[in-house]
């Protein structure tokens, strides 16, 4: 087990993303089992229907598994898959994508899932997709 999660470093590791600093995502909650990923939905994120496009829900979803595996685990991550379901079409103003810890275990954290909802500009959140997945912790030699 880690210490208490600290969100100013988790904050920290996600900013050192170059891809999440081109989306605009925010890491807004990381506590115990739980981690929170937000960003605002901008025209050029769409896809020609103009929804959200599946590519930047996938991102959101990968990522905020991982936040969330890394409040338990105290050790570099990484994703060792996850399976996704699209529900609706994605649209609002807000992506928020909340993961949590269903079972961790030593070398991957087993079961996190993460529901990711759209907010509107009058603050109504709509769940959109969920995913689930399995993270690990690489051995020494996997680059970390």
């Amino acid at each position: 087990m880690t210490d208490a999660p600290n969100l100013a470093l988790a904050q920290k590791v996600l900013a050192a993303q170059p891809f999440s600093n081109l989306l605009g995502a925010r890491l807004v909650a990381f506590t115990e089992g739980e981690a929170t990923l937000e960003l605002d939905i901008r025209d050029d994120l769409r896809q020609q229907n103009g929804f959200l496009h599946g590519g930047v829900l996938a991102y959101a979803a990968d990522n905020t598994l991982t936040f969330a595996a890394g409040t338990v685990i105290d050790a570099k991550l990484l994703t060792a898959g996850f399976t996704i379901d699209y529900l609706r079409p994605a649209d609002g103003a807000l992506l928020r994508a909340h993961a949590q810890v269903v079972r961790a275990g030593r070398s991957r954290v087993v079961c996190c899932r993460c529901d990711l909802s759209v907010v509107d500009s009058a603050g109504v959140e709509t769940l959109c997709t969920v995913a689930q997945g399995t993270i690990a912790v690489p051995e020494p030699s996997q680059g970390t």
